[in-house]
């Protein structure tokens, strides 16, 4: 299987949005990531990595993973996806690493 990595390109906050659409409280940007951190798997979820943002971006995984070339991406073996947060949305670049063969 495909070796990942998962790169947090850009943390996102909407205060506009919040004020009109929240129900109460207040939602500040995401604390779960930063930007700059990376993650790597070869299979499933990595440790540490938001449940809610893996599920967002699980299609855009399995398309690297599996070595789909998306044609307004231009680097090969890349995607840029991002979590469905309305109000804090977080954005990662998943690239496929190839291995050296050993």
């Amino acid at each position: 299987m495909s070796k990942l990595r998962i790169t947090v390109l850009k943390r996102m906050h909407f205060p506009d949005l919040q004020a009109k659409y929240a129900k109460e409280g207040t939602f500040n940007i995401c604390s779960g990531f930063e930007e700059g951190q990376t993650f790597e798997t070869t299979e499933g979820m990595p440790e540490g990595f938001c449940s809610w943002a893996w599920a967002d971006i699980q299609r855009d995984i399995t398309l690297v993973r599996s070595g789909a070339e998306m044609p307004w991406i231009g680097p090969r073996d890349t995607m840029i996806s991002c979590c469905t947060d309305g109000f804090r949305p977080v954005v990662f670049r998943i690239d496929r690493i190839e291995e050296p063969d050993s």
